[in-house]
């Protein structure tokens, strides 16, 4: 896959492919932009009453909603309501099974690519349907924080079986890397460690129960789930939106007089305070989804692009965070900002855990010779010498 500002390419047979800038890219600068596949809200996530469209993740609630439900101030009012960006009078369902969406578009183009097989219809929606029994058996097994979803698989064998086309829509996900192991450094992914090996095949067997196996019977064997799961595991593109976190923004556009700037921002902490007390870090619509060019990116531990949700769906960008130079690979972080200042040794376990690779990039190389010790046991050494 390539354009005339990046290119795809092979790197070896370790490393696999990247992405390599053909042009100068300014700090700053937009790369691209992609929506995924399928993408899913994480299960625990919307049973906690974070409302998003099932199909591109939207917000639903108002900023106002949002903050009044976080905070648990049922009569909070946000100031300049113009600044919300959910359009509640587009808010729409599906008429069989009830499953909301932003939007009319939305409701269709999931129609389209998976819902018809996953709407419950008229079929009673009782504890014992095989999707709702599938979602519950994860949920038992996968805890918050949650990384993934069974869903997620549900919605991609759902896009096999409605494609017109099944072959090219199965080799879409033949893009994505799905190794189970890593046998060069006998690594093996975490959703599939010693404490899951027992609920994989259960998984198995109630997917296979709620959905047609028909044109893709490879992914219902035991090695197939097994490597749908590290798929998931391994290229799922974590994804958060906030009705309340695109009013702050907006909110801190405007062209404000000096002391009613600082009287909104001391209400907007004050807010986040109230939220951290109530719900803690967990202030987002929260789910993944699966990017074909996105997941050809490779990681770096001091990464020259970032990844962004700019419009608070499902449709990501990709951003400079440096100047990049015609022929440099494009990077990211796999982890996040503060995981990603952690020691060498702290990042090297979960990326291996999580992606199945011993990272060496260059702030892993600068720092070979550092101990190999945790950040946690760093920080109870340095409390001990204190």
């Amino acid at each position: 896959m390539e354009c005339e500002d990046y290119q795809v390419r092979t790197i070896n047979e370790d490393k696999g492919k990247g992405l390599f800038a053909l042009r100068l890219y300014k700090e700053g600068e937009i790369i691209f932009e992609e929506k995924p596949v399928v993408c899913c809200q994480f299960s625990w996530n919307a049973d906690y009453g974070y409302l998003a469209c099932d199909n591109c993740m939207s917000p639903l609630e108002t900023a106002e909603e949002n903050a009044r439900r976080l905070t648990g101030k049922k009569d909070l009012i946000l100031p300049y309501s113009e600044c919300c960006e959910t359009k509640k009078d587009l808010i729409t369902e599906c008429p069989a099974c009830g499953v909301k969406y932003c939007s009319n578009e939305c409701l269709n183009e999931a129609l389209v690519k998976y819902h018809r097989i996953l709407c419950l219809q008229s079929r009673e929606k009782s504890d014992s349907h095989p999707l709702i029994q599938l979602k519950e058996t994860w949920k038992q097994m996968h805890y918050p924080p949650e990384t993934a979803t069974i869903m997620l698989l549900a919605r991609m064998v759902s896009y096999i079986n409605q494609a017109n086309d099944k072959t090219a829509a199965l080799s879409i996900f033949h893009q994505f890397c799905h190794k189970t192991t890593n046998e060069v450094q006998e690594i093996t992914h975490n959703l599939l460690g010693e404490k899951f090996i027992g609920q994989i095949d259960v998984l198995r067997q109630l997917m296979e129960n709620a959905l047609s196996r028909e044109y893709i019977p490879h992914w219902f064997t035991p090695e197939g789930f097994r490597s749908l799961l590290a798929l998931v595991g391994t290229n799922g593109q974590g994804i958060g939106t906030s009705a309340f976190s695109r009013w702050v923004k907006n909110v801190s556009a405007l062209d404000l007089p000096e002391d009613r700037r600082i009287q909104i921002d001391k209400f907007i902490d004050k807010l986040y305070d109230d939220m951290e007390e109530v719900v803690g870090t967990f202030l987002n619509n929260e789910g993944s989804g699966l990017y074909v060019l996105q997941s050809s990116i490779n990681h770096s531990c001091s990464p020259n692009a970032i990844v962004e949700f700019p419009y608070s769906n499902s449709t990501l960008i990709i951003k400079a965070m440096r100047d990049i130079q015609p022929g440099d690979e494009i990077c990211i972080g796999y982890l996040d900002e503060c995981e990603l200042e952690r020691s060498r040794h702290s990042r090297q376990k979960a990326l291996s855990s999580l992606y199945l690779f011993i990272c060496r990039c260059n702030k892993c190389i600068a720092q070979a010779d550092d101990p190999d010790v945790t950040s946690e046991e760093e920080d109870y050494d340095q409390e001990m010498s204190d």
